[in-house]
């Protein structure tokens, strides 16, 4: 057995689902990435718009000038199909299953590390690498596609074969050379737009890039300060997350998946109790989500989709907690959603809440959802 194969072999036995390798070569569609940017399409991910990331981003020797291979390896995480339909009338919000689980950068960093680790041993000495799980600035899904993997969809999501499309994703750059896989070059999505057609805010574009500036994903996560009021009503219940352009695609109804045992589902992260999240105290929710992807929203962010995804259901039990939020809650950012979500919910009570608020808030952009809020 040579050592491609043997690595391959540890890192399935470490976990990994997918393994390919490819080369250090420049990867030619940065010119794809760059235009992105210069529409704008990133939102407030300045990280990606950085000097390091234009000049690294299709060059992974420019990252580690010693590299010679790039090794990628996928991990399968649930899909939503896993999780049980809601039987209660509490309200509650989804959450992308990536997320069900621990977070996925403490478990791969530690596979990652290990496996490192083993190809050293292999090879009787010290190797220059760099490995990354989505934090580095590379085309990650494009070497995805040169190492054999699958191929980028029309839903922008790297989609294998067998195994569809949920998986996360880690590449090793490594100073020594393997041998590579072929690249896989057949676009399999053919004429069907359904991811397209089923997404609720618009944002996949034809190009196979999608405008962050609409996606579900970006506005209930990295998204920092207020939501658009255009989009709000369109979000549903996500209140981290969407899977809805993976959920939709035919490669997922079919795929022989395998989920990693350690993004296990935990039942609290799947369809929360909107309610009971909206009273997260700050202390509580590190509490809750300190080994979570969800403490990437920090508190105010969450409660801020909270806010939303309550107004977006209609749901009377929901004005309760939503006053409270309105009246007492510290972050501007949850009281002028909350009150958004209040204007959903109108009634006599939600209007002199409203009107209350207007008297005693100080925050300006507060005063103007409030405003907003009763015209509605």
């Amino acid at each position: 057995m040579n050592l491609t194969q043997t690595i391959k072999e540890q890192a399935y036995k470490l976990g990994f689902s997918l393994v390919g390798v490819t080369t250090s070569d420049p990867l030619p569609h940065g010119n794809i990435f760059e235009n992105w940017l210069g529409q704008g399409r990133h939102g407030e991910m300045t990280y990606l718009n950085t000097p390091r990331s234009l000049v690294c981003r299709a060059r992974p020797d420019r990252i580690l000038p010693e590299c010679r291979s790039v090794i990628v390896l996928g991990t399968g995480y649930p899909s939503p199909s896993v999780v049980n339909s809601n039987l209660d009338p509490l309200p509650r919000g989804r959450i992308a299953s990536f997320a069900w689980g621990d977070d996925y950068h403490y478990v791969l960093s530690r596979r990652l590390r290990t496996l490192v680790r083993f190809i050293e041993t292999e090879v009787g000495h010290s190797i220059p690498n760099r490995w990354y799980i989505d934090t580095g600035p590379l085309l990650e899904r494009e070497l995805a596609q040169r190492a054999g993997l699958g191929w980028i969809g029309k839903n922008t999501c790297l989609i294998n074969p067998d195994k569809g499309s949920y998986f996360f994703l880690a590449e090793i750059l490594l100073g020594v050379e393997l041998e590579p896989d072929q690249p896989f070059i057949h676009d399999r999505c053919g004429t069907c737009r359904r991811c397209v057609t089923a997404c609720p805010t618009g944002c996949i574009l034809p190009d196979r890039t999608l405008d962050a500036r609409r996606c579900i994903s970006y506005l209930t996560i990295e998204l920092k300060g207020s939501i658009p009021v255009e989009i709000r009503s369109l979000m549903d219940g996500w209140v981290f997350g969407c899977d809805v352009c993976q959920s939709i695609c035919p490669w997922n109804h079919f795929a022989n998946s395998e989920v990693d045992s350690a993004f296990t589902p935990t039942l609290t992260r799947q369809d929360p109790n909107l309610l009971e999240e909206m009273e997260l105290l700050e202390a509580d929710f590190n509490q809750k989500f300190q080994r979570s992807s969800l403490r990437r929203a920090k508190r105010k962010g969450y409660l801020r989709n909270i806010a939303v995804a309550l107004g977006n259901l209609h749901n009377p039990e929901a004005v309760s907690s939503l006053m409270t939020a309105l009246l007492d809650d510290p972050e501007p950012l949850v009281r002028s959603h909350a009150a958004w979500a209040l204007g959903q919910n109108g009634n006599t009570l939600t209007r002199q809440a409203l009107e209350k608020a207007a008297y005693t808030e100080a925050d300006p952009l507060v005063k103007l959802e409030i405003q907003a809020a009763l015209a509605n």
